[in-house]
């Protein structure tokens, strides 16, 4: 089992399912000690901004401000350089503790040894 999780999250309200099975996933390996880095990129790149989780809603789901507080607790939180700028969004905007970083970045951590790279 590799020791460290990147997942990328391409989802966010307009496909809730994908969206949400992400940040599960990625709360659920923080929980069981596993190093992640959750991506935030398309739309759920709105999910960095204060009080955009807890607009998400799907039944019978973990909350997204719960497990984004998992994530941001215990993991890293980055949102992509691309996808801020299309939508306006700066660091000083951002959640604390949410990181904008580019594709070198990710795939830096996706690459590393001992790694596993999940996109939804």
């Amino acid at each position: 089992m590799a020791k460290k999780l990147v997942i990328k999250v391409t989802a966010g309200a307009d496909a809730p399912e994908r969206c949400s099975q992400a940040f599960t996933v990625a709360a659920v390996a923080v929980a069981s000690g596993v190093d992640v880095s959750l991506w935030l990129t398309g739309e759920s790149a709105w999910f960095a901004l204060p009080g955009r989780a807890a607009e998400f809603e799907l039944p019978h789901a973990a909350p997204l401000p719960d497990l984004l507080d998992s994530l941001l607790t215990a993991g890293r939180v980055t949102l992509c350089t691309q996808c801020a700028a299309r939508r306006g969004i700066t660091e000083q905007d951002v959640l604390t503790g949410v990181r904008i970083a580019g594709a070198q970045v990710f795939v830096q951590e996706a690459m590393a040894d001992g790694t596993q790279a999940l996109v939804y």
